[in-house]
């Protein structure tokens, strides 16, 4: 019989795994990544989530060692699920349990896969703005996701012990959301820059640490006269960790409107993690052309907040699980069709 916690150690070990082999472990190339390259490894990520989500809809019972009709309540109490489950027939309220819980995985992951587009968009403007060379993009991405995945799992068993001494956190939670997609919709065309000389971690690294003044190939670290130095490859990767600890503050809120269940809330934010480095170079050359994505993700963070906001009484007006799935892919969808089908019309010049 299988329990909670070799449920958690095969995820964590399969995680180490990808990351292994992602690092190069088969391939130590520091070419660029080609779009052929990059879609076949986004296809595999999302097969993967796919495959998990079918993981969990059928033993998802196992991620919190159901195996009594009292133990199935205590966790529908516990994560907020609100299933109407039935004493008198325990397997059908595991299967419904089990539904339920796969469905909040797989709208958790398409939550925050969508909401990583954002998270591209910086890192486009990061790696411009310190030119830095395309082959050594994978190198700087891959340490970034590594650091992602220590702070996330941070982020949200924090977060989830909150919710469940102070569920009022939820409100919170909800309030931001809102004001931060009023925000990215009445910024949505306002051009981001990223400033090298000012930028605050650029500043810290020059005040604590001996930084190298040029690239030194895809080294982090270089040794000069005896004396150990960063180089400008490793500011841009610890400027990579602050971008992407600041899109958790958005991220982590968002899925949790979703689910309750921090395991949930985790594998969904680490699978669309592993999935941003291929949906990266997939979408490098051409994400300007979605030039209504930001005004999407706005409004999904709105709905995502509001729904947080109303609690029980959103699904009590049929807002559920499944509801939202269809509202967010709805979004999502309109957003990139549109975009197309409205391509963005080239400024003016000056004088003309």
């Amino acid at each position: 019989m299988y329990s909670e916690i070799e449920f958690i150690a095969g995820f964590l070990v399969f995680i180490a795994l990808m990351l292994a082999i992602d690092l190069g472990l088969f391939s130590k190339s520091d070419k660029p990544v080609s779009i052929k390259q990059a879609g076949i490894m986004s296809a595999v990520w999302v097969t993967f989530a796919l495959i998990f989500y079918a993981i969990i809809y059928n033993y998802g019972h196992l991620l919190h060692n159901i195996h009594d009709f009292a133990r199935l309540q205590q966790v529908n109490v516990s994560h907020l699920h609100r299933l109407k489950l039935n004493p008198a027939d325990f397997e059908d309220s595991l299967a419904l349990y089990r539904k339920n819980l796969s469905l909040e995985f797989i709208t958790g992951y398409i939550v925050e896969y969508a909401l990583s587009v954002d998270n591209i968009f910086v890192m486009i403007l990061i790696f411009t703005a310190f030119s830095v060379d395309q082959k050594h993009y994978h190198k700087v991405l891959i340490w970034g996701i590594i650091g992602a995945v220590i702070m996330r799992f941070l982020f949200i068993f924090i977060g989830s012990s909150l919710i469940t001494h102070f569920h009022w956190v939820l409100y919170i939670f909800g309030a931001f959301l809102v004001y931060t997609g009023i925000m990215m919709f009445v910024n949505r065309n306002k051009e981001d820059e990223v400033d090298t000389q000012n930028h605050p971690m650029v500043k810290f690294a020059s005040k604590y640490f001996a930084v190298y003044p040029q690239f030194s190939g895809s080294k982090f670290f270089i040794k000069v006269d005896k004396k150990k130095m960063i180089t400008p490859l490793f500011l841009v990767l610890m400027i990579i960790e602050v971008t992407d600890l600041v899109f958790a503050v958005d991220s982590i809120p968002a899925i949790f409107s979703v689910t309750k269940d921090p395991y949930i809330v985790f594998f969904s934010n680490i699978f669309a993690i592993l999935g941003l480095r291929s949906m990266f170079f997939l979408l490098v050359n051409i994400i300007d052309k979605f030039h209504y994505l930001k005004t999407g993700l706005a409004i999904l963070l709105a709905f995502i907040g509001l729904k947080m906001l109303a609690g029980e009484y959103a699904e009590m007006v049929g807002v559920t699980t499944s509801t939202s799935l269809f509202v967010i892919l709805g979004i999502l969808v309109i957003s990139v069709v549109a975009s197309l089908v409205f391509p963005k019309q080239p400024s003016p010049l000056k004088g003309e």
